[in-house]
């Protein structure tokens, strides 16, 4: 029913809420597999930020050479850090648009190429590809989100 919120116990139903909830998935997934990256960056490179997280290489003085920064780790901190400032906002806007009621194509469309651009975002980031790759991947994702925020209110709210 375009135009109608749907009701909480017929979410599970709602084709809408499903794709939401498949590519939602699959967004999350990415994120936290940022973590991982990250964390084989600092092992790879001994490069740590907390004392404690040196104690495998040695105490003291020879263990401080590894409280440092590194170009790479750092780099995938920063696509994880880009994916925190856009993947957020997606899930609760793609959330309020799922409940909007749009046609299961149109939303299918604005979930796949929000997925498939933070997707392109971080190769573009961890390999790294020349810009404007980068900020063309993250522009796609940032104006679909923005694209369900003006459905959303211009259908669902009162303004």
């Amino acid at each position: 029913r375009s135009g109608e919120m749907a009701k909480l116990t017929q979410l599970i139903d709602n084709e809408v809420f499903r794709a939401y909830a498949t590519y939602t998935t699959i967004v999350l997934l990415k994120m936290m597999l940022m973590s991982l990256i990250t964390a084989y960056f600092r092992i790879t490179r001994k490069a740590f930020v907390n004392p404690e997280d040196t104690a495998s290489f040695g105490k003291g003085e020879s263990a401080k050479k590894y409280l440092r920064t590194d170009p790479d780790v750092e780099r995938v901190r920063r696509g994880h850090l880009n994916d925190l400032e856009n993947i957020v906002p997606f899930l609760g806007i793609g959330l309020l648009y799922a409940l909007s009621g749009p046609e299961l194509s149109t939303a299918l469309l604005h979930f796949r190429i929000f997925a498939g651009a933070r997707i392109l975002h971080t190769f573009a980031y961890l390999i790294p590809l020349p810009q404007p790759g980068r900020g063309l991947s993250w522009a796609v994702g940032y104006a679909v989100t923005i694209s369900m925020a003006y459905k959303v209110l211009k259908t669902a709210l009162y303004l």
